[in-house]
């Protein structure tokens, strides 16, 4: 059974999202016949490449809110964070173009080391004071993860270079009615929005396996939902980013 999911580097409940589905997956019974494959979706596509801003500025900007709610809303993020064990700082971060990051993931996956980067990206983004907008670091990043350094240098010194993948995942995500992103497509038939408990992905995969047919369907173009816990936090094409009351 396949499952992808589209999210974007800058998301904080995809870095969550992830993190949560992981548990999910590891109650499952037939975890180990699971394919999981991430895909592309830019929050913000139309920034361009260095056109860099705190997040605090953006968040307060987006929300017509002061630096200081927009802190809170930080912290709030953050404990979500923390309660799954992951790092998470409030201050300080960055706010930038994705493209390259996703082309870069896509050279990963390429090269069998996807799951790898994007760990190391997410890591980096959302909790260490290092910013995943710099080029160099995405060099460091991507020969840790087991990339060669001379892929990674020609990937990002070409704009060309996988940016055909990185649309085409965005594109069929439109097509399958994703409007925010972490969005998670099992086995074509499900789909399941938002940062969900590791529990609503548990029972989604169960009901996705259950569903399954002796041969592969054929990829449809619109998917099921599956059972999905209320108000799931995600972040939206405007890059606004919500949580649950």
């Amino acid at each position: 059974m396949r499952v992808e999911i589209w999210s974007d580097v800058a998301c904080p409940w995809c870095y969550i999202g992830k993190a949560r589905f992981e548990q999910g997956l590891a109650a499952f019974a037939h975890r180990d016949e699971v394919e999981v494959v991430h895909r592309s979706f830019e929050l913000d596509p139309d920034r361009r490449p260095g056109d860099v801003i705190p997040v605090l500025d953006l968040l307060a900007q987006r929300y017509g809110r002061t630096r200081e709610e927009a802190q809170g809303m930080e912290e709030h993020v953050a404990a979500n964070a923390r309660a799954e064990g992951l790092g998470y700082r409030t201050e300080g971060r960055l706010h930038g173009s994705t493209f390259d990051v996703h082309r870069l993931l896509h050279l990963a996956k390429a090269r069998g080391r996807q799951s790898a980067l994007l760990d190391l990206v997410y890591r980096t983004n959302f909790a260490e004071e290092r910013s995943v907008f710099d080029e160099r670091v995405l060099v460091e990043l991507g020969v840790r993860a087991g990339l060669a350094e001379s892929e990674v240098r020609a990937v990002l010194a070409d704009p060309d270079a996988y940016a055909d993948d990185v649309r085409a995942d965005e594109a069929e995500a439109a097509s399958l009615g994703a409007t925010g992103v972490p969005f998670f497509v099992l086995d074509r038939r499900y789909g399941v929005s938002g940062g969900q408990p590791a529990e609503v992905f548990t029972q989604a995969l169960e009901q996705a396996w259950q569903g399954r047919t002796p041969t592969p369907a054929a990829a449809a173009d619109t998917t099921d939902t599956a059972p999905t816990g209320a108000d799931a936090a995600a972040c939206g094409p405007d890059g606004a980013c919500d949580a649950p009351a």
